[in-house]
């Protein structure tokens, strides 16, 4: 769709081009939960060039997909995130060799170890990649702390859990415990070993770029909700 807008503003937290509400593709009135985050969406909207490309307009689509996708049944939304708990990434350890076991050591230990606190739950943590069942107490726990999160909330989540495979990582950043430099770092240990070992190809760099703009509009969009 080719820019037909001159001006836009912000009225009672919704984006309005020319004075006409901005709707989501479900056509319901894009309204945003705070102030910074709906000046960040008009900002997309101010940059765009002749035509609309989606992939420039990252906040615009997480809020989109809070309202059209998540709000109608926040519950089953939310559970399949916390599913990402049954399995976490940072339960899974390499036996060799002993610089990447180091390494995992040093960037997956302290968000466990931040889980276990803020939690009160167990990891099971085992070497290779056959799944360990978790306890059900933290399971459970994390559920419920995917649960309590609003429809906006759970967008902004759902990249960083997705990209970084690690529901424990994402809810340290959601919860100020970690930063997302460090949270995507974490997320890139195994693969940033292959690359240093192996190198890495034209295709995996476009692959990881993408992942990581996924990553940094989800931690955004939860820095501006506050």
């Amino acid at each position: 769709m080719k820019r037909f807008w001159k001006e836009v503003s912000v009225e009672d937290r919704g984006i309005a081009l020319d004075g006409r509400p901005v709707r989501t593709p479900g056509r319901v009135p894009l309204l945003l939960p705070t102030d910074a985050l709906a000046r960040a969406v008009a900002d997309e909207w101010r940059a765009v060039g002749e035509t609309i490309d989606p992939r420039a307009m990252p906040l615009t689509g997480l809020a989109n997909a809070a309202i059209d996708r998540i709000a109608p049944d926040t519950a089953r939304f939310a559970a399949g995130l916390a599913a990402y708990g049954e399995s976490d990434l940072l339960c899974y350890r390499a036996e060799l060799p002993e610089p990447l076991v180091a390494r995992q050591v040093a960037h997956w230990d302290p968000l466990l170890d931040w889980a276990r606190g803020r939690y009160d739950v167990h990891f099971e943590t085992v070497t290779g990649v056959m799944h360990k069942a978790q306890p059900e107490a933290t399971v459970a726990r994390l559920s419920d702390a995917v649960a309590a999160l609003d429809p906006f909330r759970l967008a902004g989540l759902s990249p960083l859990v997705t990209v970084s495979g690690s529901l424990v990582a994402a809810l340290a950043l959601l919860e100020g415990a970690a930063d997302p430099d460090s949270v995507w770092t974490a997320s890139q240990v195994d693969e940033a070993w292959q690359a240093e070992m192996w190198g890495e190809d034209e295709l995996a760099t476009k692959a990881r770029d993408a992942k990581r703009a996924d990553f940094d509009a989800g931690a955004r969009f939860l820095a501006l909700l506050g």
